[in-house]
């Protein structure tokens, strides 16, 4: 888990950095030890998605169980007001 210290991971940015190392490794000529920095970066960036998904997923199935019987009911009509 997270400590409270450690920032919020950003999805989007985290996912443009993997992006931008699997095109780095798919250029022709690769220098063998940055090559590796790269590569353990791209992993911990894997995971760190992989866990917040995991937190997406899990924040979804909560959402759904609290608001269960909203969800299985029918459509409300059009002329019911609000109250």
């Amino acid at each position: 888990m997270a400590s409270k210290t450690e920032k919020k991971l950003n999805v989007q940015q985290a996912f443009e950095e993997l992006e931008a190392i699997t095109a780095w490794f798919e250029k022709e000529e690769i220098d063998l030890e940055e090559g590796l920095a790269k590569f353990e970066r791209g992993l911990e960036l894997a995971r760190k998605l992989k866990a917040r998904l995991g937190e997406v997923e899990n924040r979804v199935s909560a959402i759904k169980a609290k608001f269960g019987d909203l969800m299985d009911a029918a459509p409300a009509s059009e002329e019911e007001p609000f109250n």
